[in-house]
């Protein structure tokens, strides 16, 4: 269905743009042979952390090349049940996490590699995006391949600093709830966009300011800028799951206000946290009206 039949209002969130994606858009239609979606596939399936920087790079570049094309039959592919991912960091359930604190570089460290592991698996949520969703415009494949390439180069920006205070990224446990989330939003991309984006990473909106005040407070400017980095453009993936529920809850007619709750309340119960980072919500496509439901739906949430 084109974007002009899903009769989306003045007052919907608007998609954000920039030169990459506009780009990829334009290597899309010329796409030649095979599908995005396996290409996207084959990256996803990759284990190692280098190899996948370097192949995701590689997708982008094929891409804008026009080397693939976009299959516009609208299904669902059943995917992996598990992502390509290295034997480390252990995965274990997230109360075994210890707290520890920013005033040792170990504590430093411990964060670092807590925020390594989120951004190695928001390379993955991207990339399932393109490979699990067929039938949608061009543009949703260009901004989550545009997303891949950005959490890529956040992975690499954090997994490097970790060197820098003599840490790997695997040498702290992690838990595995990205992934999870992924597998209970398989079944539709509303429900992806709605669950992803629009909850766990707007998740770190709220939560990124007060880490990065914590690491200046300790002195650490160097890794308060990488998170600050990370914090700035997460902003934009934000504001395109909010783009794309919107348009997806066109398709069907939905109020995404009410959509959005149904699909919290009955997927993701007692998962949000306040305070909200308000301003940066707006900036990523968070409605007055919405802000307030989901005010009122975690107060409610945290006291039953």
């Amino acid at each position: 269905m084109s974007q002009s039949a899903v009769h989306l209002t003045s007052d919907s969130p608007q998609r954000p743009v920039c030169a990459q994606t506009d780009a990829l858009i334009d290597g899309l239609r010329q796409g030649r042979a095979a599908d995005v979606h396996q290409a996207a596939l084959a990256v996803l399936e990759c284990a190692d952390p280098d190899r996948k920087l370097v192949l995701t790079a590689q997708l982008l570049a094929a891409v804008i090349q026009g080397e693939w094309r976009v299959d516009m039959q609208s299904s669902v592919s059943p995917g992996p049940e598990l992502p390509g991912r290295p034997a480390k960091p252990l995965l274990v359930p997230p109360r075994q996490l210890k707290q520890r604190k920013l005033g040792s570089v170990p504590g430093r460290a411990a964060l670092l590699h807590a925020v390594a592991h989120i951004e190695f698996n928001a390379i993955n949520l991207a990339l399932d995006a393109v490979q699990r969703f067929r039938g949608l415009p061009m543009a949703y494949y260009a901004d989550w391949l545009s997303v891949a390439a950005d959490e890529a180069r956040h992975f690499a920006m954090i997994r490097d600093r970790l060197g820098e205070l003599g840490y790997a990224y695997g040498d702290f446990p992690a838990h595995d709830g990205l992934w999870r989330t992924a597998q209970a939003t398989a079944d539709h991309p509303r429900s992806r966009m709605a669950l992803v984006p629009r909850l766990l990473e707007a998740r770190g909106l709220d939560v990124t300011p007060a880490m990065i005040e914590r690491l200046r407070a300790v002195d650490d400017q160097r890794s308060a800028d990488c998170l600050q980095i990370i914090l700035d453009e997460e902003i934009r993936h934000v504001a395109l799951g909010s783009y794309w529920f919107g348009y997806l809850c066109a398709q069907e007619d939905r109020d995404p206000t009410r959509e959005f709750m149904r699909l919290l309340q009955s997927r993701a119960p007692g998962v949000l946290r306040l305070p909200f980072n308000e301003a940066a919500r707006r900036l990523a496509g968070f409605s007055d009206a919405e802000l307030r439901a989901l005010t009122s739906l975690a107060s409610a949430e945290a006291n039953p």
